[in-house]
C-alpha cells in the first residue's frame, strides 16, 4: 500500500513541475518549439490545462487555467491517498 500510495505522490510531483516549466515556457516563449523536451511538456500537460482553459472565462489574457490545475493535482492527490488509507484501515 505505501508503495502505491509513493507512486501517487510522485506522479503528483511530476505534474505539478510539468505544469510549472510550462507556465514559465509560456513566459520565456522558446523560439526552438520542436525541441523535444519542450514537446513533451506540451503532450503531457495539454490534456490537463486545454479543457479547463475552455472552461474558464476570458480574464484579459490572463490564463488561470494552471493554478487550477495545480489545485486539481493537489485535492486529487489528498483524496487518493485518504481512500487508499480508508481502505488499508479497513480491510
Amino acid at each position: 500500500m505505501e508503495t502505491l500510495i509513493d507512486v501517487i505522490r510522485i506522479a503528483a510531483t511530476v505534474l505539478t513541475v510539468l505544469v510549472f516549466i510550462r507556465v514559465i515556457l509560456s513566459w520565456v516563449s522558446p523560439g526552438g518549439v520542436n525541441n523535444p523536451l519542450i514537446v513533451l511538456v506540451y503532450r503531457i500537460t495539454e490534456p490537463l490545462l486545454g479543457p479547463v482553459r475552455s472552461l474558464l472565462p476570458s480574464m484579459g489574457g490572463i490564463d488561470f487555467s494552471p493554478v487550477i490545475v495545480l489545485i486539481g493535482i493537489q485535492i486529487a492527490e489528498r483524496l487518493l491517498i485518504r481512500l487508499l488509507l480508508g481502505m488499508a484501515n479497513a480491510g
